[in-house]
């Protein structure tokens, strides 16, 4: 009897852990449940707080329920409703709402559709069109196409605002590539309006990915959205200012520690955030500064805290907070994201993000825990505790890392849109991929093609990061534009020189003449290969082409009527290993701006200052003959060919706009200017005042397309250890060089 009694115990137990189970009244421990993986940006649930001299890490609570109390008036049914209606697609993935095989057979081109009469478009949405229209992606052709890009306007889809646009459901259904929005990129700014400013964009995108500011992780789709930053109408639409670092001070603290100045909203949705910040602000080296005066009925929901609040936000100018505080805070407003944040960033200000639940913009390739600090809306009074524990180091690399991200990415609408074609890009061609490396160190994901190859050591940006060198030789290219009729012309005698240097691997001559091919008996017999190849349509670009041929990193470019002694060459070779990023060679030029002209101007004055190393005698490394081809629009290479001039130029605005520095000039010879222009080739190029007036041209039509001058001047020179000082010419390694 005993045994049967507890064998209907142990039943009955049994029976009731299975009913727990299956209605949930125990859980499984969280680990477990498949959630949205945030382990690229190093958040681990069990983690304590940062540890600083470890990398940064968040600590918002990612893995908690959004129960803010200002969310408190929309229920979470209404939620799940209004989430459910618009994002009909919200499993949507690569995999199940992306159609790979167009992209497959003509790589990654993106079609906008033409604009239909009598619709508006904001100025904003029109540069986000005109951006891709002027992209190295776009095609015309729709069968062609990977991605399709609206022309309706999906910027603004607050129903109050004047940029709203109506009836955009039946407009959109009605596009006959529509195809329930499968493979559509919809750029958004606003969604939702008074008072909960939902994510509701006011039709159904399908299928469609989403560009969206103030996404929140409630509504992203991992791998499939992109989350782009709140930018305002005037953000520039290329090129955009630099950031605000122009000094590595240590220690890196400034005048305030954390700042903040911005509405507070009285009543809605965003009001508690804002509303709270006077409880940390204490009017020394923590600044949190609200107003109530936004709106036209302000006054009627004030409260006993907008007078002093009013008068206390006056006192501040918030470009100067902005630009003296080591730390600015980013509270969420009425949306997730904010202007703060693009401001802060451009100012060198560690953003502290306080918006729970906010995808930050580019989270799929960005590690924004080496720029930003992610705080948590519910652990407001810890901020300014946690923040001056970050220690001076570690501030340090966090504001650097600013700026390398505002340029890289945010700078302009231009930057925005491209980042957002290239993360498409490399989830479309997975091979080609970038690294988490190429895209969160300089030069960054926009200058780091991954076409070009998939192993970091072939790009000269990470040779420092993966502790290489570059090859230890060089391929000459020399442009040959003159038929050889004589056995003293200037390139036999270049053709010798450089073959002895001890780094040359091989010499190209690159055929650009309209006569035919010289027989291979009236080129100079040298030590190494010498390989002849013609031109491709003899045009000026075809110099800069990426060559199979050239097998070293190293590229020395040379005119054919240069003038250069071995010494010369193994000097600016061993130069350009210390430097494989940049430009480095002899004859310098500079560029200025005219303010009678309103223009930029272009000299070849022989001075102490200069911007620009011509390539009729540089050394580059070889990635940038691939960027120059693969990078630059047509428009930028046909106006070369045309001219047949500038190229040299181009090159010299490419280098620099990739490194943000400048070319380095090495010495030369005494009788150097001299000796270059004593050749009639050369002599007539340079006497030609159409040639400069073309030169002058140039530089304004390639600043235009850069978005401004990325040309960086410098007084630097390098010169050969003990170079011309009175000592014994035996103790000097480069002696050639002050004998000529």
């Amino acid at each position: 009897m005993q045994a049967k009694k507890r064998y209907l115990i142990l039943l009955s137990a049994g029976t009731c852990l299975v009913l727990l189970f299956y209605f949930g009244g125990v859980q499984l421990p969280a680990s477990g449940r498949n959630r949205h993986d945030r382990s690229h940006n190093g958040y681990r649930p069990d983690q304590p707080w940062p540890h600083f001299s470890d990398p940064l890490q968040q600590f918002l609570l990612w893995d908690q329920p959004d129960t803010e109390e200002y969310n408190s008036h929309i229920s979470p049914r209404q939620k799940r409703d209004v989430n459910t209606s618009v994002y009909k697609g919200k499993r949507c993935r690569m995999d199940s709402c992306f159609d790979f095989s167009a992209c497959k057979k003509n790589d990654f081109k993106v079609y906008v559709y033409p604009q239909q009469k009598g619709e508006k478009i904001s100025e904003s949405y029109q540069n986000i069109l005109s951006i891709v229209e002027g992209s190295r992606f776009y095609t015309t052709d729709p069968g062609q196409a990977c991605l399709f890009i609206l022309s309706l306007d999906t910027l603004d889809r607050d129903s109050l605002s004047p940029q709203y646009v109506h009836n955009l459901n039946t407009k959109v259904q009605n596009l006959h590539l529509w195809n329930n929005g499968r493979n559509h990129l919809i750029f958004n700014l606003y969604s939702g309006t008074w008072p909960d400013y939902t994510e509701d964009l006011g039709f159904d995108i399908g299928q469609a990915m989403l560009a969206k500011a103030s996404i929140s992780t409630e509504i992203f789709r991992p791998n499939f959205d992109v989350s782009i930053p709140l930018f305002s109408k005037e953000h520039p639409r290329t090129g955009g200012d630099r950031g605000y670092l122009k000094y590595n001070s240590i220690p890196p603290f400034r005048k305030y520690m954390l700042v903040f100045k911005g509405k507070r909203y009285l009543t809605g949705i965003g009001s508690d955030t804002r509303n709270a910040l006077y409880h940390v602000h204490n009017q020394e080296d923590v600044v949190l500064l609200t107003t109530c005066k936004h709106g036209k009925d302000w006054q009627k929901h004030k409260d006993a805290r907008c007078e002093k609040d009013n008068a206390e936000y006056d006192k501040y100018d918030y470009r100067e907070m902005l630009h003296n505080s080591t730390f600015c805070l980013v509270p969420r407003g009425r949306r997730l994201g904010s202007f703060r944040f693009l401001e802060a960033l451009q100012a060198a200000c560690v953003p502290v993000m306080l918006s729970n639940g906010w995808e930050l913009p580019f989270s799929e390739i960005i590690n924004w825990n080496t720029a930003a600090v992610i705080g948590d809306e519910r652990l407001l009074l810890q901020i300014p505790s946690t923040v001056r524990s970050i220690h001076q180091d570690k501030i340090l690399a966090l504001r650097q890392q600013t700026q390398f991200l505002w340029e890289a990415y945010f700078s302009s609408v231009e930057k925005i849109v491209l980042t957002t074609l290239e993360i498409i890009q490399d989830r479309v061609l997975q091979q080609e991929s970038r690294s988490t490396l190429m895209w969160n160190s300089h030069p960054g994901g926009l200058f780091a093609l991954p076409q070009y190859s998939a192993h970091l050591g072939d790009f000269p940006f990470y040779y420092a990061t993966l502790g290489i060198k570059p090859h230890p030789k060089f391929t000459a290219v020399i442009h040959a534009v003159t038929p050889l009729v004589s056995q003293s012309q200037p390139i036999l005698k270049l053709l010798v020189s450089v073959a002895k240097s001890q780094y040359c691997a091989q010499i190209i001559v690159l055929w650009n003449c309209d006569k035919p091919l010289p027989a291979k008996h009236r080129w100079p017999a040298t030590s190494v290969p010498v390989i002849v190849i013609e031109g491709e349509n003899k045009v000026m670009s075809s110099r800069f082409l990426p060559y199979e041929t050239i097998v070293t990193d190293a590229v020395l470019s040379l005119d054919e009527d240069t003038v250069l002694s071995t010494t010369e060459v193994d000097f600016a070779f061993t130069v350009w290993q210390s430097f494989p990023e940049r430009l480095v060679g002899y004859p310098a030029r500079s560029h200025f701006w005219d303010s009678n002209k309103e223009r930029w101007g272009y000299t070849s004055k022989w001075t102490n200052d200069y911007s620009m190393v011509l390539t009729g005698a540089a050394i580059y490394h070889r990635y940038y003959h691939f960027l120059y081809t693969n990078f630059l629009p047509a428009s930028l290479k046909g106006m070369v060919d045309q001219l047949a001039n500038c190229e040299d130029i181009l090159m010299n605005f490419l280098v620099s706009a990739v490194t943000k520095l400048p070319p380095i000039k090495v010495t030369q010879k005494k009788q150097y200017k001299e000796t270059m222009m004593g050749q009639s080739s050369r002599a007539s190029r340079w006497a030609d005042p159409d040639h400069f007036a073309q030169r002058q041209t140039c530089m304004n039509k390639f600043a235009s397309w850069f978005g401004g001058m990325p040309l960086v001047h410098s007084q630097m020179r390098l010169d050969p250890v003990l170079f011309k000082d009175q000592v014994s010419i035996l103790r000097k390694k480069y002696r050639d060089i002050e004998r000529l």
